[in-house]
């Protein structure tokens, strides 16, 4: 078979249990569950969603912008969650919009728009969900054609070969004009890979080229993608991967791309029967946590280890000691899949229930002789950052979003630089009515490692307001440095990234 062909029999196999999601039966309640708790629990505005692109709106400026930072922020979320009076019923459902911080010498405007996707048109058009979701077969919904026919673009965001991305896991790259946010189109890597899943996390190495990958969970595959620095060059492969896993994030080496496979399970036949995806996912500790290894220049050669029974959405960075033979790698872990599968379900209802399990953990993997060893740092924690010019590189440094004060509400109240090596932390606490979101490196030029800022939003929820603040990236403690306020909320989201002017 050619790899044409091959492809197409992967889609085909990938399609046929989407094309079974059956449309629930039962009056929906999830829309009236939320509007009855918004009242007692401020924390939902964050999880209210919005109907309409926000306007470009200047913030209220304290302090300066360095000139190192003037350029775009742009971050990526959910953030259509119901419509027409249906209410999705996970975090990750609704529609993805790109929002962008423009930062200049005059200060910082803030806009947002939704991404046009196929499925929010189609949505839009009839004035309800009619589109399938990770975690929601709406009352009326068509049949899944393809998996970028349910594509909502709502994860991630990446510039790369000159072309700004918005990125969901499950399909196709969306084309997002840089300046404006209106939507181009889907991105085709090659004419084989058409409407391949490419993952919201590629990594971009030190050479400037970009690593991804993508799951197709109902032919069982895992597709790799390396494109060159000007998006000009593809190469790619697929693989089969028993017991395909739900896989959000990757980490890569000089030499290798290394996959955390967590036991939560597809299972065809639940899709086949009616599922949602997310259901269709069973957790099977048994299995433990399945660490693959690639090497870079022989894709068809797996290796696998194991590790203790966990979750992980995401990696910080992993890094090779060539004299030890050895690979190092950081990554959130949760000691099961509760609150992908239940507790981010439970938010969009106006329910939170204490899930503060998290914890870093230290991995080492000996390539020589296929043992791994972990190891628990206590930081409750989650979106980990390295300084983007260490990617594969030795690094000792990452960020993350904290939760060091309980209480209850969902999120984080505190950004952190951890010394991977002493275990140190620098913390800047923005206090227990603050929702934070992930934070990025931006590096100074030339300098070490962690040197220079870190930028990142947080929803203020007594002012009803986001802030974007900019802090001195070896002093967080100390405070930011400069900090606007956005006077509107705006929907908690996952990811993003600083491009300079």
């Amino acid at each position: 078979m050619d790899r044409r062909s091959f492809t197409r029999a992967l889609l085909g196999a990938a399609g046929l249990g989407l094309a079974q999601a059956r449309a629930q039966t039962a009056p929906d309640t999830w829309q009236a569950e939320f509007a009855a708790r918004r009242d007692q629990q401020s924390w939902q505005m964050g999880f209210e969603g919005l109907q309409a692109d926000a306007a470009a709106m200047p913030l209220q400026m304290r302090g300066r912008i360095p000139p190192a930072l003037y350029g775009a922020f742009y971050r990526n979320g959910a953030a259509r969650h119901a419509l027409g009076g249906e209410r999705y019923h996970h975090w990750f459902d609704g529609d993805g919009m790109l929002q962008q911080y423009r930062l200049g010498p005059d200060g910082v405007v803030h806009q947002g728009r939704f991404v046009r996707t196929e499925k929010f048109l189609a949505d839009s058009a009839a004035g309800r969900p009619v589109r399938a979701a990770f975690g929601t077969n709406p009352p009326h919904a068509e049949p899944v054609r393809s998996a970028d026919a349910i594509n909502v673009a709502n994860t991630s965001v990446v510039a790369h070969g000159g072309e700004l991305l918005a990125l969901w896991e499950g399909g196709s790259a969306t084309r997002v004009d840089a300046q404006t946010l209106q939507t181009r189109g889907l991105k085709t890597w090659t004419p084989e890979y058409t409407g391949m899943p490419f993952s919201a996390h590629p990594r971009i190495g030190r050479d400037g080229s970009l690593w991804n990958f993508g799951v197709s969970s109902g032919a069982g595959l895992l597709s790799i993608y390396h494109v060159s620095k000007d998006g000009r060059e593809v190469r790619t492969a697929s693989l089969p991967v028993p017991d395909i896993a739900m896989v959000h994030d990757f980490a890569v080496t000089e030499r290798h791309l290394v996959f955390l496979l967590p036991p939560l399970v597809f299972d065809v036949g639940r899709m086949r029967g009616g599922q949602t995806f997310l259901a269709s996912h069973v957790w099977r500790p048994e299995l433990g946590m399945r660490v693959l290894v690639l090497a870079k220049d022989a894709l068809d050669a797996p290796r696998w280890f194991q590790l203790p029974t966990g979750f992980v959405f995401h990696i910080g960075n992993a890094w090779e000691d060539l004299r030890r033979g050895v690979i190092q790698l950081d990554y959130i872990r949760a000691p099961d899949a509760w609150w992908a599968t239940q507790g981010l379900q439970d938010l969009m209802r106006g329910e939170y229930r204490n899930a503060d399990r998290t914890a870093m953990a230290l991995v080492t993997l000996d390539l020589r002789s296929g043992q791994a060893r972990q190891e628990l740092l206590l930081h409750v924690a989650e979106f980990p950052r390295i300084d983007p010019r260490f990617v594969g590189q030795r690094t000792r440094q990452v960020l993350v979003a904290e939760r060091v004060a309980a209480g209850p509400r969902p999120g984080y109240d505190a950004v952190t630089r951890v010394d991977l090596q002493t275990g140190r932390a620098d913390r800047y606490r923005y206090g227990t009515e603050v929702m934070v979101e992930e934070h990025v490196f931006v590096p100074r030029a030339s300098a070490p490692e962690g040197h220079g800022w870190v930028l990142g939003t947080a929803l203020d929820l007594r002012q009803r307001a986001m802030l974007l603040s900019v802090f001195d990236a070896q002093h967080l403690a100390d405070g930011p440095i400069a900090q606007g306020v956005l006077p509107r909320v705006m929907p908690m989201g996952l990811h993003g990234i600083f491009v300079p002017a």
